[in-house]
This record gives C-alpha cells, structure tokens and sequence, in this order.
C-alpha cells in the first residue's frame, strides 16, 4: 500500500519487455486487444470534444471566455473529482505535484483559452480541422529539439499540411484572420502538451491527470476573467456549461486512455473522425458549411497528418528492429 503523501513508483519491469515510458514508445508491438482499447478509446474523445466544442460556441454568444473556463472548469473539477474516487485513486492524488503533470495542466490551460477565444469567431469545422494539424507540428517539434531526423517524405507531407491550414486561414493582402491565428498557435500548444503527455508516468492514473488539466483550465479562467464582464448564470447556457463539463471531463479521460500501453501510430488516425463529426455538428447546430477553399484545407490536412502517422510507424519498426539484436545480446549475457 503507497502512503497517502507519495506518488505510486513507476513498476519495474523485464528488460525483455520494457518500455520507454520517457517518450511514450514501446520497442515491442502492443497486442490487438489493446490497440482496440486505444481506438475506442480515441473515437469517444473524440465524440466528447466536438460535443464539449459545441456546448462551448453556443454558450459563448453570452459569456466572455474567461468566464466561460471558470464555469466549466468548476464542473469538470468535482466531475473529476468523482471519476478519482470511483477509480480509486484518491491515493494518487499526490501524483498532481509532478511536474511533467503541472506542464501540461499548463500548456491546456493556454490552449484552452486561446480556442475559446477563437471558438466564438470560426465556424467549429475549421477550428477543429486546425487543431488537427498536431501531428504534423509534434514532428516539427521534434526536429526542432533534435529528437530525429526527418526524410522527404515527412517532409512533403509537412508541407501539404501547412499548405492545409493557409487555405483554412486565407491569408490576404489585409493580413491574417487574427482569430485564425489563436486557433494555430492553439494548435501548436496541444502539440507540446501531447509530447509532455507521453513524458508522464504510466503511474501517474488517467482520471489524476484529467483532474489537474481541468483544475488548471479552471483557475486560468478564473484570472482571465477578472477583467471581464461576467453575465448571470442561469438559463440554457448554464446547461450548455454543464454538458461541456461533463463532455470535456469525460474526453480529457479518454485521450489519455487512447496514448497509453498502445501503438500510438495505430490509434492517432482514428482522432480525424473527429472532422466528419465537426462539420455535421457545423451544419446542424450551426448552419455553418465550409466553403470550397476551406473543405480542400480539411482534406489536405486530414490527409497530411494521417501519413505523417504512418511515417511515424514504419520509423518506429526500424527503430524496434535494429534494437532486437541489442536486446538479446543483453539478455544472452
């Protein structure tokens, strides 16, 4: 039993099966049942984040964003309060302190006020076709910082993807669509904050981690909205605020659930359903349609990010299969 101040101990593991939890990579395949897992997993966030979405734009007609994340953030903090207890994990409450964990309370903070804020002025299909461009940024990110080396290929598709996001954006001589912008710098912070979540512990429980994010979306609402002015609570976008936090309580779970102890290149393309999903919720709550120049944008980068997947996961084999010989040499000695 893990005394009630201490974070549970990363478990020790057979080197002929361990894995690299810095990183999030296992150099061994993880078996189908768990893949299943994942893409159930990454198709209910998926649901949960584009209804969340939803219930955001539409209660972003009355509140202002700070007020907003505070409401909601209010909600989702008991909600995953609840989750914690009924996992059993309240021992693991300590794990909060971590700080990888803090990061990336932080960097979803910032992205969820900057989305907020660009939410109430797109329509909810190009905002989330935007967002979607976050594998291509973490490859970018990790050329960057030296992680690894990018072929042609990658780089094409790279290319395509940001070819994607100006058709979305339509740059003119006027300049660029200031809320377009948030919404890519919004982007570029989910791709930070998905590479510190593979820098968290597998001991770190998923419903602990939703708990600090919304704790920490909450708080930065709360101080965001000092300067604003808040309306009254009540009425249907109270009820909007609720459904949200029980939506976004519910995703923050689940896209953690959908990284770990699985093959993330074969869960990753399954998270673009979610564009599908945006442009109905578009059309019918909204009447928003996208125009021929933005649907070309959302398929480019649909497409764009599902190869860099897939790129992604033939580097990963080479890596497994050079590192087998290694492995069993240390195992022989």
């Amino acid at each position: 039993m893990h005394p009630v101040n201490t974070c549970p101990a990363l478990p020790r593991l057979h080197p002929a099966t361990k894995r690299n939890y810095t990183i999030g990579r296992d150099w061994t395949r993880m078996p189908p049942s768990s893949n299943k897992r994942g893409i159930l997993a990454m198709l209910a966030a998926s649901c949960c984040f584009i209804s969340n979405d939803t219930l955001m734009k539409l209660a972003s007609v009355t509140y202002p964003t700070g007020q907003i994340m505070a409401v909601r953030g209010a909600f989702a903090v008991l909600i995953a309060l609840a989750f914690v207890a009924a996992f059993g994990h309240l021992r693991a409450l300590a794990c909060l302190a971590q700080p990888m964990v803090l990061l990336r309370a932080a960097l979803e903070a910032a992205v969820a006020f900057l989305f907020i804020t660009s939410l109430a002025h797109l329509p909810i299909a190009d905002i989330t076709a935007i967002l979607q461009s976050t594998p291509i940024l973490m490859t970018l990110m990790a050329v960057a910082m030296g992680l690894e080396r990018v072929g042609w290929r990658r780089w094409t598709a790279i290319a395509v993807g940001f070819l994607g996001v100006l058709l979305i954006v339509k740059p003119s001589p006027l300049g660029l669509n200031a809320y377009a912008l948030l919404a890519v710098a919004a982007a570029v912070l989910v791709a930070a904050r998905d590479l510190v979540t593979r820098a968290i512990g597998v001991q770190v429980p998923s419903p602990v981690v939703a708990l600090a994010t919304t704790g920490a979306v909450g708080l930065a609402g709360a101080v965001a909205g000092v300067r604003e002015s808040w309306g009254p609570l009540g009425g249907p976008e109270l009820v909007y605020l609720v459904g949200a936090a029980v939506f976004v309580s519910l995703g923050n779970i689940a896209i953690v659930v959908a990284f770990r102890g699985t093959d993330v290149s074969v869960v990753s393309p399954f998270r673009y359903c979610v564009i599908p999903l945006a442009i109905i919720f578009g059309v019918l709550v909204f009447g928003e349609l996208p125009d021929l120049w933005a649907a070309a944008g959302i398929a480019l980068i649909g497409a764009s990010g599902v190869y860099t997947i897939h790129r992604e996961q033939v580097r990963l084999r080479q890596q497994a299969l050079a590192a087998a010989p290694r492995l069993g040499h240390q195992q022989a000695a």
